[in-house]
């Protein structure tokens, strides 16, 4: 048995993930004060359907949107 290099919390286990909450967390969640949770869920829901899937670029989808990409099959 190979010890794994990584250990709990290293962010080279997901970097795609982390690197998504991290956007997450400075594009919205810091700067905003939720009263209720559901508000917080539905801020979050427009960010990804108003925002992060349609709109924002991805580095690691050739710089075009999640829609864009799936809708094309490729980047452009």
């Amino acid at each position: 048995m190979i010890q794994s290099m990584s250990r709990k919390g290293d962010c080279w286990d997901n970097a795609v993930v982390e690197s998504f909450f991290s956007t997450l967390k400075n594009d919205l969640i810091h700067h905003q004060r939720y009263v209720t949770r559901e508000e917080a869920r539905r801020e979050i829901f427009d960010f990804f359907e108003l925002l992060y899937n349609p709109r924002r670029a991805h580095a690691t989808l050739g710089y075009c949107s999640p829609m864009v990409y799936e809708r094309t099959g490729t980047a452009t």
